[in-house]
Formats: C-alpha cells, sequence, structure tokens
C-alpha cells in the first residue's frame, strides 16, 4: 500500500481526492490536512510515501511544504496537484524538490499512476507545462518574491516589514527591483504579472 497524506484548503476538492484514491486500490490515506503547516506536522508524525498537497494554501504555501518536507530527510515525496496550469510554478516546484505536478482537471486514473510513478522513484509533470517551464526564467529572488507576494495582497511597505523583519525603506528597495525587473509602473502590476507568470 502507498501511504498518502493530502493536503488542499478546500474541503470538497479534500474529500473527492481521498475517495478517489481509495477507489483506485493501492493507496491508503493516512491524514489530511487543511493547511500547509497541518500538513507538515501530519508529515512529521505518520511519515508518508507521498504528501499530495496544492499550491495555494494557508500557512505556508505548496511550494514552501515542498521545500520544508524535503529538507526533513524522511524519504516522503511530493506531488503538487493544482489548478495553475503555469510554467513558474512547475519549475518553482521542482526546484523545491517536488517529484510531480499535475493539473486538478485531470482524470482519476492518470492521478493514481504519477503517484504510482512517483513513489517508485520517478517524476511525474504535465508534459506541456515541462515545455513552458524552461521557455522564461523568472527574474525575480525569493526575498522579491516575497515582498511582491504580500504587497500584492494590499500591505503597505511598512507592515510587509514588520512582517518580514525589514524597514520600509528596504521593502520599497526590493519592490522597485521587482517593478523595475518585470518591466511595469507599480507594485500592483508587478504582483500581477509575476502571478500570471507563476512567479509568486
Amino acid at each position: 500500500m502507498i501511504r498518502v497524506v493530502l493536503a488542499e484548503d478546500q474541503s470538497l476538492i479534500l474529500g473527492a481526492l481521498s475517495a478517489l484514491l481509495e477507489l483506485e486500490g493501492g493507496f491508503e490515506v493516512v491524514g489530511q490536512a487543511t493547511d500547509g503547516a497541518q500538513a507538515l506536522d501530519l508529515v512529521r508524525e505518520v511519515v508518508p510515501d507521498i504528501l499530495v498537497t496544492d499550491i495555494e494554501m494557508p500557512g505556508l504555501t505548496g511550494l514552501e511544504l515542498a521545500r520544508e518536507v524535503a529538507a526533513l530527510r524522511q524519504g516522503t515525496r511530493v506531488v503538487i496537484v493544482t489548478t495553475f496550469a503555469r510554467g513558474g510554478y512547475l519549475r518553482r516546484a521542482l526546484e523545491a524538490g517536488a517529484a510531480g505536478y499535475l493539473l486538478k482537471d485531470a482524470p482519476a486514473s492518470q492521478l493514481a499512476a504519477a503517484l504510482r510513478r512517483v513513489h517508485l522513484g520517478g517524476r511525474a509533470v504535465d508534459p506541456e507545462l515541462a515545455v513552458e517551464a524552461w521557455g522564461e526564467p523568472d527574474p525575480l529572488t525569493e526575498r522579491e518574491r516575497q515582498v511582491l507576494r504580500l504587497a500584492g495582497e494590499g500591505r503597505s511597505s511598512s507592515e510587509i516589514g514588520e512582517l518580514l523583519t525589514l524597514s520600509a525603506g528596504t521593502v520599497r528597495n526590493y519592490l522597485s527591483e521587482a517593478i523595475s525587473k518585470l518591466g511595469v509602473d507599480n507594485r500592483i502590476e508587478a504582483a500581477r504579472l509575476a502571478r500570471e507568470k507563476g512567479w509568486l
């Protein structure tokens, strides 16, 4: 049996994924989480073979979760299942240590086959996204990404500074650099474009 933890903040999708895997046979869902921090705690506790997670999660994003799980060195492999068909997300997911990146509209049999492949040590990546992912490199640094993500949520430079323990001036410098790299006029456009490209 392949032991799986599922992380998804929408309860309906979480339940559906769990039911689909149980129906496929050969899988045991050993835990379910509705946010990133809860998922990480579950992975530490039950040490599943595979963690299946969405990208957009409260607490820790799926990408942050993949990085944290890889750092645990427990052998749990991460597969991201998401609606975001963006090459930038795929690239960052693989860099964070994810072994798979699949879209939610894929058939259940395809998900099960992908999880089996990952369990055997392989990778499972949507082929069209794989081509797109290596087309345009992500110009943002990790810190610029953090600052831009918070700016996109409507937070001020001083609020962002408090959250990231940076001065408001330093935050403005990061935002200015990100705006310049993306070739847009302001922080809102920069956040929108970076999100579209999958860089946030």
